[in-house]
């Protein structure tokens, strides 16, 4: 005797995974967004932090610096190949990945969602300020490469603004989560690290780096508005 069973497939609703694998022709620009935003940009990251932690030792350190990065050979070509191009490059097709998907967060209120909208807003935060700033420091006020020596002051007399300050501590603590969380990010989508405990793990790794990075960017910021050299002229 025949008997019917039921293939009825239950329905899975769909939300943004923590991992999006691409497909077709967007896998190549995929792949070099996310490498990108390691090589050269993390390691860009972690040199202008460096940098800036320098300016703990006071104006005449930080200014040898700037001068030391500004005598490097083919400087210019090394700034757009290695930092402007990639940092447009990453920003602009980021947003537009950014456009084509979706984040249920009030549905699908699980990590991967909450993990995809702050990677996304945080993106928008960092470029801003990046863009701002090297507006600000690059062209506007005076040429830092003819003049490293007055770097410290023109750093400080920007931070004297409150809303500046404000602004500087908000996208450093953006930043930093940004790319502590594109490493992770990065490790996952490359193979590096394979299955959910791995994944995990590697995940405190990231957590530590990001307060790390964050810890280096905030004292950074500090030495220049915590009174230890007041007033420094041009």
């Amino acid at each position: 005797m025949a008997t019917s069973h039921s293939s009825a497939t239950p329905t899975v609703k769909t939300g943004v995974q923590p991992l999006r694998a691409a497909q077709g022709s967007s896998y190549f620009w995929r792949k070099l967004h996310s490498l990108l935003g390691i090589v050269p940009l993390g390691a860009f990251l972690l040199e202008h932090l460096l940098s800036n932690f320098e300016a703990l030792k006071g104006p005449e350190a930080y200014g040898a610096q700037v001068r030391f990065l500004n005598s490097l050979p083919l400087v210019r070509v090394l700034e757009w190949a290695f930092i402007f191009l990639p940092i447009a490059y990453h920003a602009f097709y980021g947003v537009w990945i950014w456009l084509r998907g979706k984040a249920n967060v009030v549905y699908y209120p699980w990590a991967g969602n909450w993990m995809y909208v702050a990677q996304r807003y945080t993106g928008l935060v960092a470029f801003a300020y990046i863009l701002q700033h090297v507006i600000r420091q690059r062209f506007m006020g005076i040429s830092l490469p003819e003049h490293p020596m007055s770097a410290f002051s023109k750093v400080q007399h920007e931070l004297a603004n409150p809303w500046f300050l404000a602004f500087y501590v908000i996208a450093m603590i953006a930043i930093c989560w940004h790319f502590a969380y594109g490493v992770w990010l990065f490790a996952a989508k490359w193979g590096i690290t394979q299955g959910n405990q791995a994944r995990k793990r590697f995940g405190y790794v990231c957590a530590a780096l990001g307060l790390g990075l964050c810890f280096l960017g905030l004292a950074g910021i500090f030495a220049f508005v915590g009174g230890w050299y007041p007033n420094v002229s041009f």
